[in-house]
């Protein structure tokens, strides 16, 4: 890589490490390390939302499937605004009054158990769930990160994976949720920023390639080869945002029930430019490499960033690949971090751990998942996408239907919950490896659906409390 853009991405990482430096001054409680003292504004909620969600799909995935199918990968991305649309209307309020009436619930393990009074065996079932599905979810970003550097800096692999785990975890271990949410603030803006700007090199300007090397069927939104099912499926990842426990912490964390509504709109547009930026970038690599095409598609971006810009420039787009992959990553170690300290060491250990003690016991559990994730990782052959598809669909149907239910009905029993979590959570392992047919469809939204029935039978079945049902109703009240 030409040095001047090695200086300018190196640039970038050191300003993260520098947040994360800052925001450790102001981490003084395990509230502040796991929620941020629930303070954050709406602009810096709002992107941190887009960019612990979008991670590299936005600027590798989603690109690359452009550049190789055309427009027909739309639908996941329609899919994707709906869901998080929903998820704000439906979820960001009530789950942020919620949690804090629930004796200021910090987790959502920690939520549940309150919010149905239970005695542990919920906390406990939430808790796995919520590690067994971040541990894989949390080693395919590190592969992406580890191709990212291998790629531009023609590193060996494992030397790459080492690098990128190294630097992510330096600032989330330091800063926790502050440095999380204001890192994810920058990258965001730089994501947005670099998926506008790319396309836009290529459709106005005059030397790189012209429109009419586009062939016309990439512009079809609905080919022959698209079936009623593969939209379902590809329309049914937008049910997932309701069960990402990394993008629920930040409804949890905003200062002001108030600042929702701006939050929302700046969260949506930032979503809907950045899908459009990568759509756009796709077609453009379609354009630009037609007479050579590229023997990786998920390299697009970083193919375009190096042909259209100078050495400068482009070291801040490749950088803006890495911020994409870093934003979600941090976000899920600082979720786990969170289900330890709160939801094991906490309840099952030490009571009566310090302010100071469950700080530390956070940051090591940083340590320790990022550690068991490159390990995992440590396998190049590793499929990113499969692991992604695979956890936010296991997040999407455990926990989706248990927070709907949670905060909307009042006769949601604690036997209802534990049974929503683990069919959710089963359907998903079970239906992930059959195929043909059906089973084509995307796990997620037979375990979606299978959950919520459950949850609606077993509370029909084994009631809630009239405890639990007054405590929903009190809750009402401050809506």
């Amino acid at each position: 890589m030409p040095v001047p853009t090695t200086i300018t991405f190196f640039a970038y990482l050191i300003m993260l490490l520098v947040i994360g430096t800052v925001a450790y001054k102001a981490t003084t409680t395990t509230s502040d390390y796991i929620l941020g003292g629930r303070k954050m504004g709406p602009a810096v909620t709002a992107l941190s939302v887009g960019a612990s969600d979008m991670s590299g799909w936005l600027l590798l995935g989603l690109p690359g499937a452009i550049y190789l199918s055309g427009l027909s990968e739309i639908w996941i991305g329609i899919g994707l605004v709906i869901g998080a649309w929903c998820n704000w209307l439906l979820v960001a309020k009530r789950l942020r009054i919620y949690t804090e009436f629930t004796s200021d619930s910090l987790t959502l393990p920690d939520f549940l158990e309150r919010r149905f009074a239970d005695n542990g065996v919920l906390r406990l079932v939430a808790a796995t769930t919520t590690l067994l599905f971040f541990t894989f979810y949390t080693s395919s970003g590190m592969v992406g990160g580890a191709i990212l550097f291998e790629q531009v800096f023609e590193l060996d692999y494992t030397t790459a994976l080492l690098i990128g785990s190294a630097i992510i975890v330096s600032y989330t271990f330091v800063g926790g949720f502050f440095a999380v949410s204001w890192t994810d603030f920058f990258q965001g803006i730089l994501m947005l920023l670099a998926l506008l700007l790319v396309p836009a090199v290529v459709f106005f300007g005059d030397s790189h390639g012209s429109t009419a090397n586009l062939d016309p069927a990439m512009l079809d939104v609905l080919p022959d080869s698209l079936t009623a099912l593969s939209i379902a499926s590809l329309m049914a990842w937008g049910l997932g945002y309701f069960g990402q426990p990394h993008i629920l912490s930040r409804f949890m964390a905003i200062g002001s029930i108030d600042d929702l509504p701006t939050s929302r709109r700046i969260a949506m547009s930032w979503m809907l430019l950045s899908l459009i930026g990568a759509l756009a970038t796709g077609l453009a690599g379609a354009i630009v490499f037609a007479d050579a095409p590229l023997p990786n598609k998920e390299t697009v971006f970083i193919e375009l960033s190096k042909v259209l810009f100078n050495p400068w420039i482009a070291g801040i787009l490749i950088a803006a690949i890495l911020s994409a992959i870093m934003s979600t990553i941090d976000s899920q170690l600082l979720v786990c971090s969170s289900v330890v300290t709160e939801d094991f060491y906490r309840k099952w250990i030490n009571p009566n751990a310090s302010e100071r003690e469950r700080i530390m016991v956070g940051r090591l559990t940083v340590l320790a998942v990022a550690v068991l994730a490159t390990v995992i990782a440590l396998n190049p052959e590793s499929s990113v996408l499969a692991l992604v598809s695979y956890a936010w669909a296991g997040f999407g149907a455990a926990f989706g239907p248990v927070i709907i239910l949670a905060l909307y009905w009042s006769k949601f029993s604690r036997f209802g919950a534990i049974a929503t979590i683990l069919v959710g959570a089963a359907t998903v392992v079970i239906w992930k490896p059959l195929q043909g047919g059906l089973f084509d469809l995307y796990e997620l939204l037979p375990g979606f659906l299978f959950a919520l029935i459950s949850g609606i039978l077993v509370s029909l079945l084994f009631p809630a409390s009239s405890a639990v049902k007054q405590q929903h109703r009190e809750f009402e009240q401050q809506l």
